[in-house]
């Protein structure tokens, strides 16, 4: 690991200017490519103390062994220049988007002398004319079909149209119509390349003067009672019509704009671009990648436009172009799009009307290709295999951690503290084997002690139980599907919830991970392993080490781990929700000073409702298990000044307990084997929300 110190350049060396700069490492590989305003302030960014930077970035410095700098004359030149350098030395760093050759395209080759109508993937080539792209390829050949009837033109391949020529005999195509056979002369080149040229204007959505051209030859050919040539064009027109109407309208006629939708978490990003030519999506495309450096979702936006245009000719930018968040600065990316169009581009993101609710449709589109790509990447088992391998071997573990468990602690405020156990096998959830606690005892922002406790009490059950052959205790703790915890299933086999983990992750860094490490040690547990994954910086930490391990951000292992203590952090919230939902307000006892939480349950449980508590007296009030002479006349004061009309009220649904008589503070049992008081049935408890 390379100092940056030891590469960081003079300040007064670098100029302050616009410019274009690349890292490079020890083996003059360029890893990094970027761009700035001024190369003196952005340069100074990296060489700050390495605890300020952010993680990837840190990898980044840190990786490189040199950088150096090319100035340009403006930031649009830079743009250019980055992009540029992007595509020439791929760069390990860099924002890389994938499934950008997936999409087919309807190309028409203009470059040759007969040109051909197909479907075409990969890099685009120079002088053929490309629409799309398209989800499907069969969407494509759907559309040509309906189209060759009225634009004849070419789709055989290079050999069959050779073999026609030399036999004098078109193909099947020929025959039919849908192909005016330039191979046997039927019709010159000049002619053939005219229909091509009619075709692409078709496509690219100047469909008006066809239509109307057609339907007046129609109209003539009808009043010089040529039937048969006026039912050919009608049938023409429908075809036209047909194949306009595989692309719905969605914005004004004459609309022509690309829109951009970002889908992003804190590993990977999905774009979705939808191509809107005359007022009708023409294309879609989609594309997704792992975000290796830091970059905020106008980063992203402009990394898209540079992939999307780059490569494109100028007709291939729109008048518009409609983006969730502008790039910082978005004068330098419209000025680019401009240049490459010839005339003005509108770069902006839409407030209102049409536009807007198009670019939210283009948002799902992206948010579901993100969740789709998370799915099949977890669900690949090639995949999920490299993935427990990877986590293996940077915690030093003798095999694949089959069976993790992660636990994660929340609360609000220190009220409310509870925690979860998330358990993957082989990769996949385990749903059925999911557990929550409660944390008794204490309260407060105590993550730390709150781990030992959890650790303590789940490894506590494991132990006592791998000696047992009867039933699981129902005692503390609750399955999260409201099983009563038979430690046996139907077979006789024992549950695989008393199994062991082979890894234990907790959400947390060093202090977490020792107070997991601490408990285990306490019951005499050393052949499960422990780590903790930090929310922020994506670090992975061992017990009694002083330095995490960084696994690289495209790791399957890191990816993994991260799934888990997201789902362990799900499931936590959720149920921390759930039970303050379930808390009731007790009206005027809220206000009694030094009554807490429990002797204000305690008083309900005895009482029933706050109106009775209300007409108790001093001694009555007494006699509930924690309330003194003192306390008790405090109650009744409060009560007393307060407005009878201040009820119990439950916050889950807002119902007012204290004027129902016979709907009383039901008591019901907590998965911490303690009475809670809740003001509706807890028959939600177990479930999971």
């Amino acid at each position: 690991m390379a100092d940056p110190s030891s590469y960081r350049p003079r300040p007064g060396d670098i100029p302050d200017s616009p410019g274009v700069y690349r890292f490079r490492d020890e083996h003059r590989r360029v890893i990094y490519v970027g761009k700035a305003k001024s190369l003196r302030q952005r340069l100074a960014n990296y060489f700050q103390d390495l605890a300020n930077l952010h993680p990837r970035t840190r990898t980044m410095v840190t990786t490189a062994a040199s950088v150096e700098w090319t100035v340009v004359s403006t930031e649009v030149e830079a743009l250019q220049l980055e992009y540029s350098w992007i595509k020439e030395y791929d760069p390990r760093f860099n924002v890389k988007y994938r499934d950008d050759k997936s999409y087919p395209y309807l190309a028409v080759t203009m470059n040759e002398e007969f040109p051909r109508v197909q479907v075409m993937r990969g890099h685009k080539k120079k002088g053929v004319r490309y629409f799309g792209p398209y989800v499907h390829a069969w969407a494509i050949r759907d559309t040509v079909d309906l189209l060759l009837r009225v634009f004849p033109v070419r789709t055989c391949s290079a050999g069959v149209f050779k073999n026609a020529a030399r036999t004098g005999r078109p193909c099947l195509l020929g025959y039919i119509g849908k192909c005016s056979a330039p191979c046997v002369g039927r019709v010159s080149a000049e002619d053939h390349r005219e229909l091509a040229e009619e075709f692409s204007d078709f496509m690219a959505g100047r469909t008006g003067t066809y239509l109307r051209r057609l339907e007046k030859e129609m109209t003539a050919a009808a009043e010089e009672m040529e039937y048969e040539r006026a039912a050919r064009l009608r049938d023409d027109i429908g075809a036209l019509k047909k194949a306009m109407e595989k692309n719905a309208v969605v914005l004004a006629d004459a609309t022509d704009a690309d829109l951009v939708a970002v889908a992003e978490d804190e590993l990977e990003a999905a774009v979705q671009i939808f191509h809107v030519r005359g007022g009708r999506v023409r294309g879609q495309r989609g594309w997704v990648t792992d975000k290796v450096e830091d970059v905020t979702t106008g980063a992203l936006v402009e990394h898209a436009l540079q992939q999307l245009y780059g490569e494109e000719s100028g007709d291939a930018v729109p008048k518009e172009v409609l983006v969730p968040a502008l790039p910082d600065p978005a004068e330098p990316v419209q000025q680019w799009l401009t240049d490459r169009r010839g005339s003005n581009v509108s770069l902006r993101v839409p407030q209102r009307g049409d536009k807007k609710a198009l670019m939210e449709t283009v948002q799902r589109n992206a948010l579901q290709a993100l969740a789709l790509h998370k799915t099949r990447r977890a669900s690949d088992l090639t995949t999920r295999s490299r993935a427990l391998e990877e986590i293996a071997e940077a915690l030093g573990l003798d095999s694949a951690p089959l069976r993790i468990e992660c636990y994660d602690i929340s609360h609000l405020q220190g009220d409310d503290v509870v925690a979860s156990m998330v358990v993957f096998e082989d990769g996949l959830q385990r749903k059925g084997e999911y557990r929550r606690f409660q944390i008794r005892g204490f309260e407060g922002q105590d993550d730390v002690r709150s781990m030992h406790e959890v650790i303590t009490r789940r490894f506590k059950r494991y132990l006592a139980e791998k000696e047992r052959t009867g039933e699981w205790t129902d005692g503390e703790d609750a399955l999260a599907d409201g099983s009563p915890g038979a430690l046996t299933e139907d077979d006789g086999r024992p549950r695989r919830f008393a199994y062991p983990p082979q890894l234990v992750v907790v959400d947390g860094g060093r202090p977490q991970v020792t107070a997991a490490r601490r408990a285990l040690d306490e019951l005499g547990i050393d052949d499960i392993a422990v780590c903790g994954l930090a929310k922020r910086l994506e670090e992975v930490w061992l017990p009694g080490e002083d330095d995490p391990v960084v696994l690289p951000r495209s790791s399957e292992g890191l990816y993994l781990l991260q799934r888990v203590r997201d789902e362990a952090h799900r499931f936590a919230i959720t149920y921390q929700r759930t039970r303050r939902a379930k808390r009731f307000r007790a009206g005027p006892l809220d206000d009694v000073p030094g009554l807490g939480e429990t002797r204000k349950q305690a008083l309900i449980k005895h009482f029933g409702s706050v109106k009775r508590l209300r007409s108790a007296t001093i001694d009555q009030i007494r006699e509930v298990p924690g309330i003194g002479h003192k306390t008790a006349e405090t109650i009744a004061a409060a009560l007393a000044q307060a407005a009878p009309a201040g009820p119990a009220v439950n916050t889950a649904t807002g119902e007012i307990m204290e004027d129902v008589e016979e709907a009383p503070l039901q008591a019901t049992t907590s998965d911490a084997g303690e009475p809670v008081t809740t003001g509706v049935p807890d028959d939600r408890r177990g479930q999971e929300t």
